[in-house]
């Protein structure tokens, strides 16, 4: 059955929290919702990048990676594998390399990809912002680096949006303050 009813008052259960009801408008939820939110975006922009399968599996990488922070967030003894952190590094250091360097802010577009890359990128950084409310709010011990990927999550998928850009020939516009 694809529903139970017991949500209907307003109310939700997550792991850790002994089925005690919790209502589903307080911070956890909303930190969960705006992961799946984001994971589920991701999830559409990769079908988008057909054409780059370089963009579509880093993609991929980082909805596995979001479920394991959903599970972590949740309550489940579920934790990013040490390095996952240094990965995105190392991938943003490598399309840095090979795109015309930041000169100022830029003007989300260009191509559908990279509009589409922008977006995550802003969804990415209000999940982060949820994910530290439950975190300072004492909701959950989350680790360390849990943090720095959600973090760094929003400077990857920029990184991305560039390259999308960039492998289309497409510059990027500079707004005109």
């Amino acid at each position: 059955m694809l529903y139970t009813g017991k949500g209907d008052k307003g109310t939700t259960t997550t792991f850790g929290c002994n089925q005690q009801r919790i209502s589903k408008s307080s911070e956890l939820p909303e930190a969960l919702g705006t992961l799946d939110e984001l994971n589920t975006f991701i999830g559409f922009v990769k079908m988008r990048a057909i054409d780059s399968p370089r963009i579509a599996i880093t993609l991929r990488k980082v909805q596995e990676n979001l479920f394991i922070i959903q599970a972590e967030t949740a309550g489940a003894d579920k934790r990013l594998k040490d390095g996952s952190v240094e990965e995105i590094g190392k991938i943003v250091n490598d399309i840095e390399k090979e795109i015309p360097p930041i000169k100022g802010f830029s003007i989300a577009g260009g191509t559908e990809l990279s509009a589409l890359l922008d977006v995550a990128r802003t969804l990415s950084r209000r999940a982060e912002r949820r994910v530290i409310a439950v975190k300072e709010l004492g909701l959950r011990e989350l680790t360390p680096e849990t943090m720095a990927y959600m973090n760094r999550l929003s400077s990857l998928l920029f990184a991305l949006a560039r390259l999308a850009n960039h492998l289309a020939g497409v510059k990027e516009e500079n707004p005109k303050y």
